[in-house]
């Protein structure tokens, strides 16, 4: 099929890599001129595991990218995947899907049906709108010439190759029958695994092609646009809850690793998304949280458990913050060394990282901080170009003469880190483990003073029988 994606971002640079490797004509479509360039060469825009060995093998033969929105015009299915960052109240800023549905329908033809594919995260009832943008610029009938989908997309960076040719499910948003058989035609080869074998021979890690195949699931319009908010608020929920019990640990005694395992056997709530943090954070949880919020209040409809997980998680960042400044006494004229500046590893995505909150924080209290990430500095120091930190690239030199480290994204490659070197120019060699990542026992033979989180100290008195 010929298939166009608008946006080279997270979703569309790895959508477009994935329908153009089953076989599908695909065109990536984006306004910047620099990610285009890179594509068009066979690099990826994005850091994204896999990326960057598929691609060469597929620009120039099933995978084009281009500025002009001109091959809009050959294409059966195009796929709108641009950002839809936040407003000030929390609700989703679709000024880049007007724009980008504008562009389209510049370029619809009369000559055939078009689907318009919806990937981008999009309030309830974005479908309608788009379709009236479209007939607009267009001068179409809807329904007739083109119709508007939604397919929300459920890819974690990091793993967003492994999740787009072997998804848990696909959600298709629509009534149209054309629609319905042209968006399965589009995904048999991921529901049939067609030439899955040369595919996987790109990846550096091994997929089990006799896995469950996906769940293929068809409901109305805006069912769909829905079904993506609720889960990411779901997951959000789930991860406030386990850091409210890492919290409660730490203050009545308890390893929250031992309760969380115990409640993940439990298979009415499965291990997933009870890993202890600082906080969640990134690009889709905070705005898709607050878009939800703000719908369900609009609809005076709160949500008030997805309002208490938002609470909950802004309090998680500030009790990392004091449980830093307990540890030195104060904060004022420390230095801090941070270790992790993207919401999580595998990823360059420093959007709205609990880093950026934790930074800012410890700076008003008066400390210094140097950071460190294999992949995020760039990114994050883009996005924050007040703040007043030294970036690092060795994780050696943020701890020189620092007071406490702080990891906050379990990169792989801090657990090769010479501690016992980096103890040693330290000023006070301790360290606090937001994730529970690393080797205790390692880090204390080399001289650290080590923490994590929800883990009652040793030495504390017994508590005895809670409520007696």
């Amino acid at each position: 099929m010929r298939v166009v994606c608008i946006g080279a971002g997270y979703v569309g640079s790895v959508t477009g890599t994935a329908l153009a490797a089953n076989h599908h004509h695909t065109t990536i479509i984006d306004v910047n001129e620099e990610k285009i360039e890179r594509l068009s060469r066979g690099k990826s825009p994005i850091y994204e595991p896999g990326m960057e060995t598929l691609l060469p093998s597929l620009v120039g033969r099933s995978l084009f990218a281009t500025t002009s929105y001109a091959p809009a015009a050959e294409a059966e299915v195009i796929f709108i995947a641009v950002g839809t960052p936040s407003n000030s109240d929390g609700s989703a800023d679709l000024r880049y899907i007007r724009q980008t549905a504008e562009q389209i329908g510049k370029h619809l033809s009369r000559e055939h049906f078009t689907v318009i594919a919806m990937k981008s995260t999009v309030p309830v009832g974005t479908g309608q709108w788009v379709t009236n943008l479209l007939a607009e610029a267009s001068g179409l009938t809807p329904e007739h010439d083109f119709t508007v989908v939604s397919n929300p997309e459920f890819l974690r960076e990091g793993f967003a190759l492994e999740d787009v040719f072997f998804p848990d499910r696909i959600v298709i948003g629509s009534t149209h029958p054309q629609a319905l058989s042209t968006m399965r035609q589009l995904y048999q080869g991921v529901l049939e695994r067609s030439g899955y074998e040369e595919i996987c021979r790109h990846f550096s890690f091994s997929y089990d092609l006799a896995a469950p195949r996906p769940e293929y699931f068809e409901t109305d319009t805006r069912s769909a646009e829905l079904i993506k908010y609720a889960s990411n608020a779901f997951l959000a929920v789930k991860i406030s809850y386990i850091n409210e019990i890492a919290r409660l640990c730490e203050a009545i005694g308890g390893n929250v690793l031992d309760v969380a395992a115990g409640m993940g056997l439990d298979s009415r709530i499965g291990p997933k998304f009870l890993q202890v943090s600082s906080g969640w954070s990134g690009s889709c949880f905070p705005k898709d949280t607050a878009e939800l919020l703000s719908a369900s209040q609009k609809a005076n409809s709160e949500l008030m458990v997805v309002k208490a997980a938002v609470a909950s998680n802004e309090k998680m960042h500030q009790y990392v913050v004091e449980k830093l400044g307990r540890r030195l006494n104060n904060l004022s004229g420390k230095q801090i060394g941070i270790l992790g500046l993207t919401f999580k590893p595998d990823t360059d995505d420093a959007r709205r990282t609990q880093a950026s909150y934790i930074i800012r924080k410890l700076l008003e209290e008066g400390a210094r901080v140097l950071v460190h990430d294999p992949q995020g500095m760039n990114m994050f120091c883009e996005l924050n170009p007040d703040l007043q930190i030294t970036y690092c690239t060795d994780p050696l030199q943020v701890g020189k003469g620092s007071d406490a480290m702080l990891l906050l994204t379990h990169w792989d490659i801090y657990q090769e880190i010479d501690w016992l070197r980096l103890a040693g120019v330290m000023r006070q060699p301790y360290l606090l483990d937001t994730r529970n990542f690393l080797d205790a026992s390692r880090l204390q033979t080399s001289g650290f003073h080590y923490e994590g989180l929800g883990m009652a100290a040793q030495d504390s008195p017994s508590l005895g029988v809670i409520g007696i």
